[in-house]
């Protein structure tokens, strides 16, 4: 408990310096409470977005979640939803298979943060997102800031899609590549 409140506070008194010297150096007035007041308010929405389940300040025991962190996560389990919150992310499947006969539904969200997957191009592979202010480009070089995207890789020709993953992108990237991490 005590690092969460350590944190809480080192936020709060960097960003009232910040704001200190923004107003100091630049002349720009504004009221440093009421950025404090929005931040709070991003804070809330961010909560009510992810779930009840989000804090974010404790120690991220998740091994499926990314928050004021960098992480490699190189497995995933099928029904799973994958956060990536004000950090960057690399996600390898690029080694990753799925058993014949068998699927796996993934959900990858990215919340002011930076997320890169690595997919592998052998598995017919189906991808839908939702990108709000952000960025996310998909391997066939498409992609968007604001809107929605399909994606099928050339294996599902050949069979149906085996591996899905549903993404949401809001005020971060995503990057989707085939090949080797």
């Amino acid at each position: 408990m005590k690092m969460s409140t350590g944190i809480f506070w080192a936020l709060i008194f960097i960003l009232i310096g910040l704001c200190l010297i923004i107003k100091i150096v630049f002349n720009v007035e504004f009221s440093i409470f009421r950025i404090l007041f929005a931040f709070f308010f991003i804070y809330l929405g961010i909560k009510l977005f992810v779930g009840r389940d989000f804090n974010m300040f404790h120690d991220n025991k998740d091994e499926g979640s990314v928050i004021f962190s960098q992480k490699t996560i190189s497995e995933v389990v099928d029904g799973k939803e994958y956060n990536v919150i004000f950090g960057g992310g690399k996600i390898d499947l690029s080694h990753f298979t799925v058993p014949e006969g068998q699927e796996v539904h993934i959900k990858l969200n990215t919340i002011f943060g930076g997320t890169q997957l690595y997919i592998n191009p052998e598995i017919p592979i189906q991808i839908e997102s939702q990108t709000v202010f952000g960025g996310t480009k998909m391997p066939n070089g498409n992609s968007a800031a604001f809107g929605s995207l399909r994606y099928e890789n050339d294996s599902v020709k050949v069979s149906k899609p085996r591996f899905y993953i549903d993404s949401n992108t809001v005020f971060g990237g995503l990057q989707i590549k085939q090949g080797k991490f």
